[in-house]
């Protein structure tokens, strides 16, 4: 995420609530409505079904929707990946291939198709002229693209589009891919990784002389020099490239990543399988309640105020809402004071009411929630999930016990100002104030022992009954850890795999 977690307030609010017209609020919606929505995928599913009338525009559309439906293939892959000579891209196509179990596409192997009279014409065109023209290729593409194993287990495009007319006609035939990956590398580092380069002319292997050389001496017998691989003709080859790239990019908004070719092979393909199974965020209404789990100086409170002032949630603390149920002298305030006052644990059917009359509110409604310090244990779960109170957003802060221990225990607090401070993160400035300074009882090293012991002794359970959950790492920087649920937030959620 580019954004800090105080700017841009108004505008993530705005994206996460952009289906709703604010023109017509208030909005009374049901919560059932938006939570069908989101867990079955409705809004992608009408989002895709539209994109493809719209491109194929058929004469009656209710059978064509009916196929469309039928076909469910609007989550399998459709990968391109591009990059400069010698930069790994056949390699890191191939693996993703293996791996998601898709159709790998090349110019090469688009060219080599038995029974295709197209294939046949480019055959020999490319025979005459060493090329293809750019409307015989995407031809080729897209007889490739209608062949049931492509409609039903994807593909993934390697080394095409290569120039902006390409990338133009194949999007003018509907031909989009959902992820886009560009591997980029120093032009020295290239040319010196393409002179070793070597392939096995049996199975299409690539090898290299230094970073990757096979073990068995028969493949090693037989490894061939690819034809063009000189430092002259790369450095040709990079040149071209580099004029065509950027004109090619801006064909794909929102949907490209660009990865570092000059590592690990392997680094180079775990970040671009991470990326090929991200979903993009979808343009479906969609209001956040989200639950946020951790034990005691995890930073619960500060990520739901981070949330709560970027995307206008309520910030939900279910300890200061008993408080001020007490301090407003409510009904349900005289039903919690006794217990508080003897500082035991307040019964789950009165917080559950405390909390049903918050979270019915109007704003919570509108605008969603970040609810925190509720439930702790499973049947606590089982309680607000029955009521229909259901995060479709839940985040495990895990940090280790020592690092609880630095955060609490050093808190102390000036009786004349109220002022709080930390020994070691904010000293007070005087050592006359320091002599003053008072430890809340519940920031001792036992008392926090006994609450860390208890989450973790119930968060097992509560992370199995919110299978989707999403646990971090807690013991970071404030504003890291706020990334990274902020990313899981505006993210939609995965799709279950049957």
């Amino acid at each position: 995420m580019t954004r800090g977690p105080s700017d841009g307030g108004h505008q993530g609010a705005d994206a996460l609530h952009g289906g709703m017209d604010a023109t017509t609020a208030p909005h009374r919606i049901p919560p059932e409505m938006p939570q069908y929505g989101e867990a079955n995928h409705v809004f992608e599913l009408m989002q895709n079904m539209l994109e493809q009338l719209l491109i194929h525009q058929p004469k009656d559309p209710i059978p064509f929707m009916i196929e469309h439906l039928q076909r469910d293939n609007d989550c399998v892959p459709k990968i391109v990946i591009l990059g400069p000579p010698a930069s790994g891209k056949t390699t890191i196509a191939m693996w993703l291939g293996k791996h998601l179990n898709t159709n790998l596409l090349s110019v090469g192997n688009l060219m080599a198709k038995e029974y295709s009279p197209l294939a046949a014409d480019a055959r020999r065109h490319y025979q005459k002229f060493q090329t293809l023209p750019n409307m015989l290729l995407v031809r080729l593409l897209q007889e490739r693209l209608r062949e049931e194993d492509c409609v039903r287990r994807g593909w993934i495009l390697d080394g095409f589009p290569e120039t902006r007319e390409q990338a133009l006609m194949v999007q003018t035939l509907g031909i989009c891919p959902r992820h886009v990956i560009v591997l980029s590398a120093p032009d020295t580092v290239l040319i010196e990784r393409n002179l070793g380069k070597r392939i096995d002319p049996q199975t299409g292997e690539i090898y290299h002389t230094t970073f990757d050389w096979p073990s068995s001496s028969e493949i090693q017998n037989r490894l061939i020099v690819p034809t063009g691989i000189s430092e002259a003709e790369t450095a040709r080859k990079l040149l071209e490239y580099h004029r065509n790239i950027v004109r090619v990019l801006p064909s794909y908004p929102r949907i490209l990543k660009v990865i570092p070719a000059d590592q690990p092979c392997v680094d180079v393909f775990c970040q671009a399988l991470t990326y090929v199974q991200t979903v993009h965020r979808s343009n479906a209404p969609f209001t956040p309640r989200v639950l946020l789990c951790g034990p005691v100086g995890s930073g619960k409170s500060l990520q739901a105020a981070l949330l709560a002032q970027k995307y206008g949630l309520v910030n939900v603390c279910c300890g200061q809402l008993l408080k001020e149920a007490v301090a407003d002298k409510s009904k349900y305030g005289e039903m919690i004071w006794p217990f508080l006052e003897k500082e035991i644990a307040v019964p789950d059917n009165i917080i559950l009411k405390v909390l049903r009359q918050r979270l019915d509110q109007q704003d919570c409604i509108e605008r969603g929630w970040v609810l925190h310090g509720f439930p702790r244990d499973l049947d606590q779960a089982h309680l607000m999930d029955s009521l229909g109170y259901k995060p479709n957003r839940v985040f495990f802060l895990n940090v280790p016990f020592d690092s609880v221990i630095e955060r609490l225990t050093l808190r102390r607090t000036d009786p004349i100002t109220g002022e709080r401070y930390h020994l070691m993160y904010k000293p007070p400035p005087t050592m006359e104030i320091q002599a003053r300074l008072l430890q809340n009882p519940k920031d001792s090293e036992e008392q926090i022992k006994l609450k860390m012991d208890l989450f973790y002794r119930n968060s097992a359970e509560l992370e199995e009954f919110y299978g989707q959950a999403i646990t971090l790492n807690g013991d970071q920087d404030p504003y890291t850890v706020f990334e990274y649920i902020e990313s899981g937030i505006i993210n939609p959620l995965p799709k279950k795999v049957p």
